[in-house]
């Protein structure tokens, strides 16, 4: 059960690096990614992330869209950004735990987005590396639990850096006709980087947003998806709530905004579901690693 959460000033305390129990671990790393725009991505990573906090993981939420919506939907101002994801990407051994920008929510910080990811798409023409700087500023000790990157709404090079950074892809579907066609080129773009950059990188699962009961074709999409992905669609639904689109234009959550309106119980219930799954996954790679020993102490014998 998700405890409610207070916001309040109190909460905004800078990260102490030198005193976290997570600081000498690697963070699982989580993309909310889809390069069609408005099916839900940005109020998917947000109230994700504080879900998460809420149950007492560390987050780092990375805003990596150049509008910079996930940073304004936390409160933070862009007249307090000095540091941002653009220079998380180019300027090179800087730390993410650096840059973290404390949350209004307990044990959430953000990463907060910059006009300059604008350009940056023609910066990384030219950059050396140019697919992996975000992957090699992300894939070290930080002190979080979960490290999520929220993606702009396109397959540009940015987003293909998250890709090639993460360990997998919770993959925001509008329940109407148009979202099928888009998430069937980001299934292949998403064969592509496992071939070439990131061959471990997995759909997390599928979530269908805005969905209507009312509605027919949101029933016939969400049973053709379920049908061609099978248990990677999430079981959460996010329904369609005007409270989800309120939330942002008062810097908060809709989870703080409003806990009891359908939209943040249903992300409550999401993010209890990926926790679940995590430790199904955790499972399964322990029992992996175990005969992976088991096969190579017979093969020294």
């Amino acid at each position: 059960m998700i405890p409610a959460i207070h916001a309040s000033p109190t909460a905004l305390k800078p990260l102490d690096q030198n005193n976290q129990g997570t600081a000498g671990k690697m963070p699982r790393l989580l993309a909310v990614a889809n390069q069609k725009g408005g099916v839900g991505k940005t109020t998917t990573a947000v109230n994700l992330a504080t879900a998460l906090a809420a149950v007492g993981k560390r987050v780092l939420l990375i805003d990596l869209d150049p509008q910079g919506n996930a940073s304004t939907g936390l409160g933070v101002k862009r007249s307090d950004i000095r540091k941002s994801a653009y220079d998380l990407i180019f300027e090179e051994g800087l730390n993410a735990a650096e840059l973290a920008v404390p949350t209004k929510v307990p044990g959430l910080y953000v990463v907060p987005s910059s006009m300059h990811l604008a350009g940056a798409e023609i910066e990384l023409v030219t950059a050396k590396r140019r697919e992996y700087r975000l992957r090699e500023a992300l894939r070290r000790p930080l002190p979080f639990d979960y490290v999520i990157t929220d993606c702009p709404p396109s397959l540009s090079l940015v987003t293909l850096n998250a890709l090639v950074a993460v360990d997998a892809i919770v993959v925001p579907l509008q329940c109407e006709f148009y979202a099928l066609e888009g998430l069937s080129h980001l299934v292949k773009t998403i064969d592509r980087v496992r071939q070439h950059f990131n061959p471990k990188l997995d759909i997390h699962g599928v979530l269908l947003t805005m969905y209507d009961p009312r509605n027919r074709l949101s029933g016939a999409v969400a049973d053709d998806v379920r049908e061609f992905f099978g248990e990677k669609v999430y079981q959460t639904v996010i329904p369609r709530n005007v409270r989800l689109s309120e939330a942002p234009s008062y810097g908060l959550p809709a989870i703080v905004y409003d806990m009891k309106c359908p939209g943040a119980r249903a992300y409550i219930h999401l993010a209890s579901e990926i926790i679940r799954r995590e430790k199904k996954l955790l499972t399964e790679q322990e029992i992996q690693n175990q005969n992976n020993e088991h096969y190579t102490k017979e093969e020294a014998v």
